[in-house]
């Protein structure tokens, strides 16, 4: 049986983007899924998540779904939390705790808050560890929906202090078959000199059961997690730089919750792959579904551009093959997985046609209604700041859906409806609203539909009316 530690369960390839595609709102295909899909391809389920994030955190708890992730780009004041009932319709929020300025110590850096590790201890509490400030702090809830709290005393559970030559960041809690839990945590400085520290915890899950180890294996950087396949302990990690395209997992086995570990023969697991438009990727997790294990983890945002100067991943998932002689197969990632227990594909509402200004190939108003979390529509510079749907014939409209490109930002944009394409009649004001989805009242007879943002700063994954 393999354990994961948690109680519950730049080669872009543009000739795909075929006319037709472009020019209707395409709904997705029945066929299963082929991971030779182009990432720019019409209703690929990679990324998961409509946005910029990192380093994902994924538990289920009474029938719901929960991802805990870091804010791109490169960490924000809060964390990011996805939930879902069926697995792909997720909605964002930001949890009350922690934040970066109720989690800072004298000691802690300018660094935001990264890296959350969500795990439910023996009596039902739900704790979570996360970094802040290139510190380790720890909070409970009585629900990974919270609230959240600090549960140390208004302190770090790890301050720099503890070995400030490395940074203290990327925790992550494992529970043994026993149900003894264990915490691991620790990255390089400067992208190099990764070490890892391990400690037992008491029930409590905050408390150190004894003094912490270095259990640092070979080609270490940052972001362990620990699985165990049987009689094995598969410690994993990533090493490389996630600003590049260097960014990889690799996993060593050990005997025992601190080793000591020897790197696998098939290690890293988990690559680059430029030509396929898989570039960096790492920080995951596992986790399971009905009976498969996936692994979910992020890598950079596409198009990829070398030497970007903003840090934006996305988070997706793969199956991933975890045996119990203590050896992980390699991983092939896609661009789009089917996931067993994850309803087949996205609520879609209508079909609808765009049109309106576009900048640049990726970025058609098409883009919007492509069932795709890779590629949005953004107005060319000095375009029209609109986009229109057209849904085919006269429709009793209810509700209107709008991912923008950053879930934590404010967007200011009204609505308008029109039977002919030229008479609009707004039917929701403009107005500043922030979220994903972005939810708007239609109510409202009409062929036509447009988004008008009239500050400009416009930009769509997704947009769905119903």
């Amino acid at each position: 049986m393999v354990q994961f530690g948690l109680r519950v369960g730049a080669a872009a390839i543009w000739a795909i983007l075929l006319a037709g595609c472009a020019a209707t709102g395409v709904a997705p295909s029945t066929a299963p899924l082929a991971d030779a899909l182009a990432w720019s391809a019409p209703g690929n389920p990679n990324p998961l998540l409509p946005g910029y994030f990192a380093d994902p955190s994924i538990v289920r708890d009474r029938g719901r779904w929960y991802i805990f992730a870091t804010i791109d780009p490169w960490g924000g004041q809060r964390l990011g939390l996805w939930t879902s009932d069926n697995g792909r319709d997720w909605s964002f929020s930001t949890p009350a705790w922690p934040t970066k300025a109720a989690a800072t110590s004298p000691t802690s850096s300018d660094a935001m808050v990264w890296a959350p590790s969500v795990v439910q201890g023996a009596g039902g509490q739900w704790f979570m560890y996360v970094s802040v400030g290139s510190e380790v702090w720890v909070g409970t809830a009585p629900s990974p929906a919270g609230p959240w709290r600090d549960a140390n005393g208004g302190r770090p559970l790890i301050a720099k202090s503890f070995a400030p030559e490395y940074h203290m960041i990327d925790a992550e809690a494992f529970i043994d078959d026993d149900g003894t839990p264990y915490l691991y945590w620790g990255s390089g400085i400067n992208w190099v000199n990764g070490h890892c520290f391990a400690v037992r915890l008491k029930p409590d899950m905050v408390t150190f059961d004894g003094t912490p180890v270095d259990v640092t294996p070979a080609n270490y950087f940052e972001a362990p997690r620990m699985i165990r396949a049987g009689d094995h302990y598969l410690l994993t990690y990533s090493d490389g730089k996630t600003t590049t395209d260097t960014y990889k997992v690799r996993y060593a086995v050990g005997d025992t919750p601190f080793g000591p570990f020897r790197e696998a023969a098939n290690s890293p697991i988990l690559v680059t792959d430029i030509g396929r438009d898989v570039i960096s990727p790492g920080h995951h997790t596992f986790f399971r579904s009905g009976a498969r294990d996936y692994i979910l983890y992020h890598r950079q945002a596409l198009p990829w551009v070398p030497g970007r100067k903003e840090v934006l991943r996305q988070i997706v998932v793969d199956p991933v093959e975890v045996r119990t002689d203590g050896t992980i197969a390699n991983i092939r990632p896609s661009h789009g997985t089917d996931v067993a227990g994850f309803v087949p594909r996205r609520e879609r509402g209508l079909t609808w046609t765009a049109s309106g200004s576009g900048d640049g190939n990726l970025h058609r108003p098409a883009s919007a209604a492509d069932d795709s979390y890779a590629t949005m529509w953004k107005p060319a510079a000095g375009g029209a700041l609109h986009l229109v749907a057209d849904l085919g014939r006269a429709r009793r409209l209810a509700s209107s859906e709008l991912r923008p490109e950053y879930a934590d930002r404010p967007y200011r944009f009204g609505i308008e409806a029109s039977m002919d394409g030229q008479n609009w009649q707004t039917v929701s004001a403009v107005a500043e609203q922030q979220g994903s989805p972005i939810r708007s009242r239609l109510d409202v007879t009409a062929q036509y539909v447009r988004l008008v943002f009239p500050d400009g700063g416009a930009a769509v994954w997704e947009w769905v009316i119903r």
